[in-house]
């Protein structure tokens, strides 16, 4: 029977390191917790010591190493990644599920968290909850670490009194909403690379090479017409060199362009309307946001949230205003006692599966659990989809930069063919 090593709290919340032999990760917690215990660490007594000198060396390089930190108000960040709130909701959900009250759970996370922004956040949590306050009330003092579907799943647990099967839901909300987010990124990034090389290459060809091939043709054709297309190389060739700071402004310009269009309700409809629209990635962002909108409700939902109070956070948290004014749509239809079904028809943005799946679990009285379904087949579509962008994107991006570099090539050897024909006549 194989060993564990754990980490757990007594009943007066002292941490205490031992070992006990189990046949399962879950029978050592099981263990534990009808021993009283609160477990917060269990492993295998192997993997266990392979660790150890790890967490010692870090150990040391913290005690070691200790300077006062500087924090200067302004500079100061105040968000945290995605990742480091699914870790921290998923052990607040272990912990409480151990069977620990929830203002305990907070000072022992508290004390391990190694983000310093979060740590902050925690102790002020833990402070406004042992004042008397709801632990919904307290995430929501902090709206840019704690969004609103965060704070009202909360509520919604806190009210059922459901709170670590909430927070397991929120975790794993995150988690696959942050995989999503992943995936599209990654379907964007190789575009992105083959487009940056080959702009790369083109400027130093046009900045170093042709100007050097022009000196040539001046010297050797005497003052010939040269063939259109090295004309028109040589031309570019010269607005890169003597006008660069123009390209670069209006490269910057149309860049603070958009980021300023998109503050405004009309620029970002139109900014989010032509996403949805662009060749190749339209259907993929498509994908992604209806798959987000699906999970968020359906999570919400599930989570006890009202079905308004669910709609108007799905459409907060949209990410996409074509998308937030078909939910607004839909919100106002619920609210006059209609179905969801009509208005996610008509607003053109969900196509005819998910409207169909919508109307079976409105009329079977599980829309909770298909609107899941709807999440899951979406992220398998946005897979197949990345997956069938990159095989495609590949081709299509190297022939782009072979006619690239190829056109100035090409435009350079025209002009030779005519020395060399001249030489040997």
């Amino acid at each position: 029977m194989p060993s564990y090593a754990y980490t757990a709290l007594d009943a007066r919340g002292q941490e205490v390191r031992d070992s006990l032999e189990a046949g399962s990760e879950q029978e050592a917690v099981a263990a534990l917790r009808q021993a009283g215990y609160y477990p917060t660490s269990v492993m295998e007594a192997s993997k266990a010591k392979a660790a150890a000198p790890k967490a010692a060396k870090a150990g040391k390089a913290k005690s070691g190493g200790k300077k006062k930190e500087v924090s200067i108000p302004f500079l100061e960040r105040k968000t945290i990644k995605p990742k480091v709130l699914m870790i921290f909701t998923r052990q607040l959900a272990t912990l409480i599920d151990s069977g620990l009250p929830l203002l305990r759970g907070l000072n022992v996370l508290g004390k391990q968290e190694p983000d310093p922004v979060l740590r902050k956040t925690i102790g002020k949590l833990a402070d406004t909850v042992q004042g008397g306050s709801t632990f919904s009330d307290a995430l929501n003092q902090h709206p840019k670490i704690f969004n609103k579907l965060y704070v009202n799943m909360v509520k919604a647990g806190e009210l059922g009194g459901v709170m670590e099967l909430v927070l397991v839901r929120l975790a794993d909300f995150q988690e696959k909403a942050q995989k999503l987010k992943n995936k599209v990124m990654s379907a964007m990034f190789y575009p992105i690379i083959v487009l940056v090389i080959a702009i790369a290459i083109m400027a130093f060809l046009l900045v170093y090479i042709v100007p050097k091939f022009e000196q040539i043709f001046q010297d050797m054709l005497g003052g010939k017409s040269l063939p259109a297309l090295t004309q028109f190389v040589i031309d570019t060739s010269k607005l890169v060199q003597n006008q660069w700071y123009l390209i670069i402004g209006a490269v910057v310009l149309v860049f603070v362009g958009l980021n300023l269009a998109g503050r405004y309700p009309k620029g970002r409809l139109t900014l989010d309307s032509i996403k949805l629209k662009i060749p190749l990635f339209g259907g993929l962002i498509r994908k992604g946001a209806i798959a987000r909108f699906s999970r968020t409700l359906g999570t919400l939902v599930t989570s006890g949230v009202p079905i308004l109070q669910a709609l108007n956070i799905t459409r907060e948290t949209a990410g996409n205003v074509v998308l937030s004014n078909a939910i607004q749509k839909i919100h106002d239809s619920v609210k006059e006692g209609e179905s969801i079904v009509s208005p996610a028809e008509r607003s053109g943005m969900f196509p005819p599966m998910v409207v169909s799946m919508i109307d079976v679990g409105e009329e079977t009285g599980q829309l909770p659990e298909m609107l899941l379904k709807i999440a899951d087949v979406y992220d398998d579509e946005v897979d197949n989809t990345v997956a069938g962008l990159t095989s495609l994107l590949e081709p299509i991006m190297i022939v782009f930069l072979a006619v690239v570099v190829g056109t100035i090539v090409i435009a350079l050897f025209l002009p030779l063919i005519s020395i060399i024909q001249g030489l040997q006549s």
